[in-house]
Order: C-alpha cells, then structure tokens, then sequence
C-alpha cells in the first residue's frame, strides 16, 4: 500500500487552493488550519507589500499563505534536510521569485539574514517543542533570538509554542498583547 503523502492547502489570497506538500512527521510538526487562519484573520491587510520571516520554516506554509494574502516577499530557514527540499520545491510550486528559502540552523542563519532585511518584517517563530529529545532549552534561545532583533527591523512577533508554556511579559524591548490559546499550541504576539 503506497503512502499517501502529507498536503496543506493555502487557504486565502492568490493562491488559495494551491496544495503545499508537508514534510514527514518525525522532522516537524505542521500548523493547525484554525491557528493558521486565526494568525491571518488578526494581520488582515497588514502584512500587504510587507516582508515575512518563518524562522523555523517546516514547508513553508506561513509564509507562503503570507504571500498569497500581498506580503511582497517571504524567508524561510530550515534545518532538517527532508523538510528544507520540501520547503525549496513548495517555493517553486507557488512563487519562486517572491520566496527566499535558507537550508541550516536558524540559531546561526537569522542573525545574518537579519543583517541583510533592508523592510521591517512580521516574524514568525515555530520552534520545535521543547517536549522532543534535546529540545528542552528551545525557549529559551528563541527568546535570546527574539531579544536580538532591533526595534527598527520589526512591525510584529508571533511565537507558536506549547500552550502549557508561559512567555515573559516582555522579551527584550517587545512587549506581549495577547496569547490565543488552540488546544495544545498557543500563538503570543509581541509588539
């Protein structure tokens, strides 16, 4: 019995409709469709002409709905090798030239790919759960990553993390507004 591969669907904008592959369970963990579609409904018309950072890119499917949705362009870091050639042949299916995918550790490529952002950015970070083998200080560097990044370089930060996890009220100069609660991911937004 031949396996059936995993898909998502981009849900609003230009592209809806378009399938996005998803890479096998074992290397990431795909965003619900509620949790997905509750980020968008809450940034509407904001990210139009603006760029977007999925900084722990999986198959992409933040990002790419960002630019279905007029986000001008997006960037993508992934470090699992499957889930990168996932990510690489989705940003080709759906918009090559608007698309930007980095093969590595985000820990070690943001702060380059920072560096070079000349727009402010809406960043999103979906790390791996800090429950997975050799996860357990996950927060705490996305934190530290969080905290790096100049007040100049961002409109938005959205974390999805465990819902059982509290974030601090205030990471470096951003400050939380509010959590959203899905079950056992949780999206916090910091501004």
């Amino acid at each position: 019995m031949a396996i059936k591969p995993l898909m998502a669907t981009i849900s609003a904008g230009k592209y809806k409709g378009k399938k996005l592959a998803l890479p096998s369970l074992e290397s990431t963990r795909s965003t619900k469709a509620i949790l997905k579609g509750s980020l968008f409904d809450s940034l509407q018309y904001d990210i139009m002409d603006e760029v977007f950072v999925e900084v722990f890119g999986g198959s992409g499917s933040m990002g790419l709905e960002a630019l279905s949705r007029g986000a001008k362009h997006a960037y993508f870091i992934e470090k699992d090798k499957a889930a990168f050639s996932t990510l690489k042949s989705n940003c080709k299916v759906i918009d090559d030239e608007h698309t930007t995918p980095f093969h590595g550790d985000s820990f070690v490529i943001f702060p380059t790919l920072l560096s070079t952002l000349k727009d402010k950015a809406y960043f999103y970070f979906d790390p791996p759960f800090s429950i997975r083998e050799g996860m357990e200080d996950i927060y705490q560097k996305v934190i530290d990553l969080i905290a790096s990044i100049p007040h100049e370089k961002a409109h938005l930060i959205v974390i999805e993390h465990m819902s059982t996890l509290v974030l601090p009220a205030q990471i470096g100069i951003y400050t939380l507004q509010k959590t959203k609660k899905f079950g056992k991911s949780s999206l916090s937004y910091y501004i």
